[in-house]
């Protein structure tokens, strides 16, 4: 029995182990794996650099690489493991948001209704 409550501690301690290390970096690998695996063409994404582009090609003989235009013109070649994210668009820029632009002149009738700002002069 005393062997017992020796070894508990050990095995609280690695029981607290995995909950706290282990399990987490399991699901973030998974999920950077699903990321990593939709990547389609057209798709905008963020690079671990901090560097956002557009996928412009995937390497279907060698699946380890991307092709990546980060600028007009300019494609880099990239491994597939730099990318941390995909960028989903925004709805605005979806186009799902309909109304008007309510910009801030446009919004309070522009210069000519506020009282002081007229061209007359006395």
């Amino acid at each position: 029995m005393k062997n017992v409550g020796a070894i508990l501690p050990f095995i609280l301690i690695a029981l607290v182990f995995w909950l706290l290390i282990v399990r987490p970096q399991r699901r973030r690998q998974q999920s950077m794996q699903s990321t990593q695996s939709s990547l389609r063409v057209g798709s905008e994404v963020m690079l671990g650099s901090g560097i956002y582009g557009t996928v412009t090609s995937v390497e279907e003989e060698d699946t380890a690489t991307i092709r990546v235009e980060v600028a007009p013109g300019t494609v880099v070649k990239v491994a597939r493991q730099a990318v941390v994210r995909i960028i989903e668009p925004a709805p605005d820029e979806q186009g799902l948001i309909d109304g008007p632009d309510n910009s801030p002149a446009e919004a309070d009738g522009g210069p000519e209704d506020r009282p002081g700002t007229s061209d007359q002069q006395p």
